[in-house]
């Protein structure tokens, strides 16, 4: 299950499966948008900060507080764009698992 949950990543793996989930979510929208015909004033955003995303994602180690903020520029970017809102919904699911932001 979830580190996030007090749980270890899978018996035998040394990577964790939020990481692997994340990587594959931001792939497919990435994919999507590139795929997307239409062009919009925040695309540069979006493709900004999905390529920030995978980045976080190859490291293996993203910080909470930068994937929520990332993902709240790609919400606000594409957010309209009905087209790609599986694509966001899933990323926002794959940013989640990792829990909040710790309280300062």
């Amino acid at each position: 299950m979830l580190r996030s949950l007090g749980q270890r990543p899978v018996t035998g793996s040394d990577k964790d499966p939020r990481v692997a989930e994340l990587r594959s979510a931001v792939s497919r929208l990435r994919r999507e948008l590139a795929a997307y015909p239409v062009e919009f004033s925040d695309r540069g955003i979006a493709e900004d900060e999905l390529a920030a995303l995978a980045a976080m994602a190859v490291s293996g180690a993203p910080e909470v507080l930068r994937l929520r903020r990332s993902l709240l520029l790609i919400a606000g970017s594409i957010g309209s764009v009905s087209a790609l809102a599986k694509g966001l919904a899933e990323v926002r699911t794959a940013v989640e698992v990792f829990g909040e932001p710790p309280r300062r």
